[in-house]
């Protein structure tokens, strides 16, 4: 159904305001599902090691935002690619568009490898620069380690997943994410508690998973993909304005992913002197948050490829309409989100970790947390209309202010006098900031003035 609704996007049929939102539920609702598994994931993984005790649990906080770091940066690596795939697609362009995600791969591929090796580099000194307490450390580095060894299949995953999901095939990169939750949870159990290997176990499991899904992702989008499975007949070129593009594409969006990561580390390096409750109630905290924000990175992802098929058949008169469209819907979902995580709360960190200390904390910090769920939400989904346009400079712009002007200097400077929920309130005053400016940005349509020019 949902590949019928894009087929007439791209042929310049008529879309109906009715036709626009069946697209829209049907194209972000396996996102959705998809995001969700992926924080289930973290979920198992939190839990797990939560029943260790309260030190397993910060040394995973602790480098947390390093990996979400580097996750982003590889991310970042194949943006401007699946951007121009998701263009050449709406144009019909197809064959174009094989050799754009073939270049993807390689390119992508060979980033996340220089990643991976940087990543081993530093992951003995890593815990002790983010001021990690002794007991904490071993653990940290181990985890880390693991974590960039298996850097490369991650990027495996998101290049097919980005590639599918430009093609308009929500479903079968949401099912194997499913698939990569309920192998993670296999994988768990025999690392962590079969073998023993505690926090490191969970670093390994993760990894396996991964690995086995991104070769699955692979062999779908290559040998069944509609669109962009390989042909023997096309061989891979390397085209210099492709690549061009894709720098000036994911370049803001590598700046981006830079500039929030290295906004978190220095948050995780503000709440680490607050001690190893703080720590783990905020690393519990953010995994607990993820869940609630998970529907409007799924419609994020609906956005990114209707915006981008949009642009490619030069549909003009649905661009700005679906870019309203899906910002409704996200802010909707992140709505009812908000409420799941006032009321929800205690469940969640129930959920998470028997230590009474821990879930007192936690819940005080999500309730502050939910009151800017809305406008979080509003920013991710725009963030993807803007990406998705080819736009990616403002976001990282508007994210570079939020951040570094707004959550960093009100966090360091109410972390003294109110612990970890002056650090949280902080970061929830940044969200509702963040969110206003991307609206504005969106509203006042000089991304759409750049794309007629």
């Amino acid at each position: 159904m949902q590949n019928q609704y894009l087929s007439k996007l791209r042929n310049g049929e008529t879309l109906h305001t009715s036709d626009q939102i069946k697209m829209i539920f049907l194209l972000a609702l396996p996102a959705i599902l998809s995001q969700i598994s992926s924080t289930v994931m973290q979920y198992i993984d939190a839990s797990m090691v939560g029943s260790l005790g309260a030190n397993a649990s910060a040394s995973i906080g602790l480098v947390s935002s390093t990996t979400w770091m580097f996750g982003g940066i590889c991310f970042a690596g194949i943006t401007g690619f699946s951007v121009q795939v998701a263009h050449a697609i709406g144009a019909k362009q197809f064959s174009k568009a094989r050799n754009i995600m073939k270049q993807g791969f390689v390119i992508g591929l060979a980033f996340a490898l220089v990643l991976s090796l940087i990543g081993c580099l530093i992951s003995s000194s890593l815990p002790i620069w983010l001021k990690g307490t002794p007991e904490i450390v071993q653990n940290a580095y181990y985890y880390f380690l693991v974590f960039t060894l298996f850097l490369p299949f991650q990027q495996l995953n998101y290049i097919a997943t980005g590639m599918l999901q430009a093609s308009g095939n929500m479903k079968v990169p949401s099912l194997l994410n499913i698939l990569m939750c309920i192998l993670d949870v296999f994988f768990n159990l025999f690392f962590i508690f079969y073998l023993n290997l505690g926090v490191m176990g969970a670093s390994i499991g993760t990894g396996c998973s991964q690995l086995v899904v991104s070769l699955l992702l692979c062999g779908f989008l290559f040998y069944k993909s509609d669109i962009l499975k390989l042909h023997k007949d096309e061989k891979l070129c390397f085209d210099r304005h492709t690549i061009q593009r894709a720098m000036q594409i994911g370049l803001p969006v590598g700046l981006d992913r830079f500039v929030t990561s290295s906004a978190y580390v220095a948050f995780t390096r503000i709440v680490s002197p607050l001690g190893t409750i703080a720590i783990a109630a905020n690393s519990f905290g953010i995994t607990a948050e993820s869940l609630c924000y998970m529907p409007g990175y799924g419609v994020q992802s609906a956005a990114i490829t209707l915006i981008g098929q949009s642009i490619g058949a030069k549909r003009q008169d649905l661009i700005f309409r679906l870019g309203t469209l899906t910002t409704a819907l996200g802010v909707g979902l992140m709505t009812c989100s908000g409420l799941f995580m006032y009321f929800g709360s205690p469940l969640m960190m129930h959920l998470l970790t028997p230590d009474a200390q821990i879930i007192a904390l936690g819940v005080q910090i999500l309730r502050i947390e939910a009151f800017a769920e809305p406008m979080y939400g509003a920013s991710i989904v725009v963030a993807g209309v803007l990406q998705g346009a080819g736009d990616t400079l403002s976001s990282s712009l508007m994210n570079l202010i939020s951040m570094w002007l707004v959550r960093i200097p009100l966090a360091a400077g109410l972390a003294g006098h109110y612990g970890l929920p002056g650090v949280w309130f902080a970061m929830a005053l940044e969200l509702n900031v963040r969110g206003v400016l991307f609206l504005f940005r969106l509203f006042r349509k000089k991304w759409m003035h750049r794309l007629k020019g």
